[in-house]
């Protein structure tokens, strides 16, 4: 089983959706799902109430003890995918990983023939509806990886 990292700005909105949604949908293909950000604080924080009000209303949820993390280098060598929520995400990880590991980065929409190229946009300065509207572009990617997995087209490691 594989490992997916999934990754935004600072680890407390579209980033956090995307691990309770890879969670619940793909949990029989990653082993391990983890999110972080590019900016997150150091220190660690908890999901944006927002985010967290939305992955509520559609039946998601994070762990009680879940708190932002910010992407370390190391990590862009230990997941088999890592999975970014902007171009300039996918710019910024590439920047601080090994080459050899430049393939596994990408944009989260490339798996979604429909939103491939676009950013998963930023619900923080918006209104409430914006995260549902995330969550709804997380849950088209979190379905296409699944069926690209059953069908053998996801090849990973």
């Amino acid at each position: 089983m594989a490992a997916i990292l999934l990754v935004c700005t600072a680890n407390i909105c579209r980033s956090p959706m995307a691990e309770a949604i890879f969670k619940s949908k793909l949990g029989e293909v990653f082993k391990t799902i983890r999110s972080a950000g590019v900016h997150a604080d150091p220190r660690g924080g908890p999901v944006d109430a927002r985010a967290a009000a939305a992955l509520a209303r559609h039946d998601y949820s994070l762990e009680r003890k879940w708190r932002s993390q910010r992407v370390q280098p190391d990590d862009l060598g230990q997941y088999d995918l890592v999975l970014a929520m902007e171009a300039e995400h996918v710019d910024a990880l590439r920047e601080k990983a090994a080459p050899e590991h430049h393939a596994r980065i990408l944009l989260l929409t490339d798996f979604v023939p429909e939103l491939a190229g676009q950013d998963i946009p930023d619900p923080y300065f918006g209104p409430p509806q914006g995260f549902d509207a995330v969550i709804g572009m997380i849950e088209r990617a979190a379905h296409r990886l699944l069926t690209e997995s059953r069908e053998g087209r996801l090849k990973l490691g």
